[in-house]
């Protein structure tokens, strides 16, 4: 599952083929670490168009072809309207990768002000935390880069305008593509670690996963020790290895996804034919790995960018929810000290039936305590008398009760508050696109979360912002099919809650949740059928799934009736209760239910 110098080898053999004479027609920067280029692609070439699309986010860089179209900002970035200004309707000239480095060089020609013939590179790299997309000219100077990198953040290279462009040395690998027969031998035999690691160390573009195809093809364990290779395995791994570089230089690429259980696991430019024949995988070839990319990234992308963008509901939730637990653990220290009311009263009642025989200016009295039998030891005050050293005693368990009672109501509220914030969180965690955002924007403001001028530009009415009429989520429940038929609705946030089990949701249908922590609301559609035992576990799988329980192996359900479920007047959304109920305990494996999107 990586985006190694091979897959790159692979998208700009495809690159070089539908786009070399095609003319950039348009230009977004659809996030601010992406961008998707249009090209109107060269007759020869089949005509029509193509759409690039390049990522540089640190958690997920990718690089594909795509048919597909993105929204793009009212605003476009500066970053973009340079690219706009200098290579709008600029014809591809050249597409290349240097060695098998995770590195595209997309040449560009196009004419200046001037009307002079001019050449520019848009290079992307695609290196992890470091990946970046930079613009150069003619005397490879960075006119611009998507990310501005200064000395106080990398010490190796700048990437800022006016520098000049370079690839940092910063592992010593050696290019697989150049790497001869007696060079190979003398390096990989002689390191002390496993063999598909001493490949992938060594040489630049190599993944873990490609190494281990590698050992594989050879024959050999790759866990074994490069060192305690024998000649004739050394020599097929040389031959293994030395057959894919001659595929990857003639472009002889192959596509292929591998599932396991049914689930993408792994990807590769080449076979991978350590999985084929398990018992619990399967393959995909495809035509062209941008396809493939696209089919194995297009969640995870999305994932990754939902949770940037809702970055800032989840640090407003984050600190929300601290604030109110460090108030609670407050309220429960100072509800703690409120306990030795009854003692106070004891004192002021014993004062007031005992309190004759005290000393003159005692500081202290010893009395029995007729509710225990016992001795009790009572301090005075010896400026009072006893009737207002008892009254002293009573008026402290008076104003210790008030502070206990009003404690309890603050408490009772906090706590809410809490669980509230916790179900936001656990929406927040399953969200997965942004209409999923537009609900829990609107519940954390009509919480008195986010206030003023920020709840304004958050609910998205701001004076650049798209502002959906109303405010209005397009957000629908998830929806499986258990593998008995019947329909299951899952809410992605507290108003979806609601909405499902006291609107869509029949009497008669079956309700299900995690029981004592956040999660969402599970509904199960009986249309008047018998529910078999198999479509109840599946529901409790749903409701354990999606709540803040996921991480367990096993989760607690409660499930009833719908009918049964009650909202307590007042109560903020999501909120429920109910009193009679089944239970059962359950996994979180999902991956056998069918979900309709």
């Amino acid at each position: 599952m990586a985006f190694d110098g091979i897959t790159v080898a692979n998208i700009v053999r495809d690159l070089k083929t539908e786009l070399i004479g095609g003319r950039i027609y348009k230009i977004a920067q659809t996030e601010k670490d992406e961008l998707l280029i249009t090209v109107r692609k060269a007759v020869e070439n089949g005509g029509g168009q193509r759409r690039l699309f390049m990522s540089s986010d640190a958690s997920l860089p990718l690089v594909y072809m795509t048919d597909e179209n993105k929204q793009s900002p009212m605003v476009a970035p500066n970053f973009c309207m340079l690219l706009r200004k200098h290579v709008q309707n600029g014809k591809i000239i050249a597409v290349h990768q240097p060695g098998l480095e995770r590195i595209i060089r997309i040449e560009i020609e196009h004419l200046d002000e001037m009307g002079d013939l001019r050449h520019k590179t848009l290079l992307i790299e695609l290196m992890g935390k470091y990946s970046n997309i930079i613009f150069v000219d003619e005397d490879n100077k960075i006119i611009d880069s998507i990310k501005h990198i200064p000395s106080s953040v990398s010490s190796v290279r700048e990437v800022l305008p006016g520098r000049d462009y370079f690839v940092p040395e910063t592992q010593n690998k050696f290019d697989p593509l150049e790497v001869s027969k007696d060079e190979f031998m003398s390096m990989i035999p002689s390191k002390g670690q496993p063999v598909f690691k001493a490949l992938y160390t060594t040489f630049t573009g190599l993944s873990p996963v490609i190494s281990q195809e590698i050992c594989f093809r050879a024959g050999i364990d790759s866990d074994k020790s490069a060192i305690a290779l024998e000649k004739d395995e050394s020599e097929n791994l040389w031959r293994c290895f030395s057959e894919l570089v001659t595929d990857i230089k003639n472009g002889n690429f192959l596509p292929e996804m591998i599932y396991i259980n049914e689930k993408p696991k792994e990807y590769a430019s080449v076979p991978l034919t350590m999985y084929h024949g398990g018992l619990d995988s399967d393959y995909k070839q495809y035509k062209e790995i941008s396809a493939l990319l696209l089919d194995f990234y297009a969640e995870k992308n999305a994932v990754t960018r939902i949770r940037q963008k809702s970055s800032d509901l989840r640090k407003l939730v984050a600190t929300a929810l601290e604030r109110n637990i460090r108030t609670l653990d407050l309220q429960t220290n100072q509800l703690k000290d409120t306990e030795k009311k009854e003692k106070y009263r004891i004192y002021g009642e014993l004062l007031t039936v005992y309190g004759y025989g005290a000393e003159p200016d005692a500081k202290s009295i010893t009395v029995n305590d007729y509710n225990t039998g016992k001795d009790v030891t009572i301090p005075l005050d010896n400026t009072l008398t006893i009737a207002q050293n008892a009254k002293k005693y009573f008026d402290r368990y008076t104003k210790l009760k008030r502070t206990a009672e009003a404690l309890q109501t603050q408490m009772q509220e906090v706590s809410q508050t809490v669980s509230h914030l916790e179900s936001i969180a656990a929406s927040l965690d399953i969200a997965r696109q942004e209409d999923d955002l537009t609900d829990i924007r609107r519940e954390l403001i009509e919480g008195g979360y986010i206030k003023g001028s920020a709840a304004e530009r958050i609910n998205g009415k701001g004076k650049n912002s798209r502002n959906n009429k109303n405010g209005k989520s397009k957000s629908k429940p998830f929806h499986y099919v258990s593998s008995d038929g019947f329909h299951i609705y899952v809410g992605k946030n507290n108003y979806q809650n609601d909405e499902l089990t006291f609107k869509m949701a029949n009497g008669g249908d079956w309700w299900f949740h995690a029981k004592g922590i956040p999660g969402s609301h599970v509904v199960l559609i009986t249309e008047g059928k018998e529910v078999p035992d198999r479509t109840f576990e599946e529901a409790a799988a749903l409701a354990a799934f999606y709540s803040k329980g996921k991480e367990q192996d096993k989760v607690e359900i409660d499930y009833l009736r719908r009918k049964d479920v009650k909202k307590p007047g007042g109560a903020k959304p999501g909120f429920v209760v109910y009193y009679t109920n089944y239970s059962m305990v359950i996994g979180t494996d999902i991956s056998g239910i069918k979900e309709i999107v």
